[in-house]
């Protein structure tokens, strides 16, 4: 079971239909509008982060750049569209081993 924090957009459509394809689990979502979402640190349960770019407060994604990586978890970014979000997800055969570990 595989499960993903997804920073950025307001809503995230069939994103997570399309995530549960690539065998992620568990989708959680942080909107990342408002300058209180900085306080809020990524859950312990969270195998990788993906920073939607269009979409998120810069503090913010520094804030979350640098907890992923105090927790050694993947970061990836892209654009609110499916495409966007697969190509930077699995770009390469490496970055998609976190998928596949149960």
């Amino acid at each position: 079971m595989a499960s993903l924090l997804i920073v950025g957009a307001d809503h995230l459509g069939n994103i997570p239909e399309h995530l549960a394809g690539l065998g992620i689990d568990e989708v959680l979502h942080m909107s990342g509008r408002k300058c209180q979402m900085t306080r809020k640190g990524i859950p312990e349960k969270v195998d990788a982060v993906l920073v939607l770019t269009d979409y998120v407060n810069h503090n913010l994604t520094k804030v979350i750049k640098q907890q992923a990586k105090e927790q050694d978890l993947p970061i990836y970014y892209a654009k609110r569209s499916w495409c966007s979000v697969k190509q930077a997800l699995c770009s390469c055969a490496d970055s998609c081993e976190w998928l596949k570990t149960p």
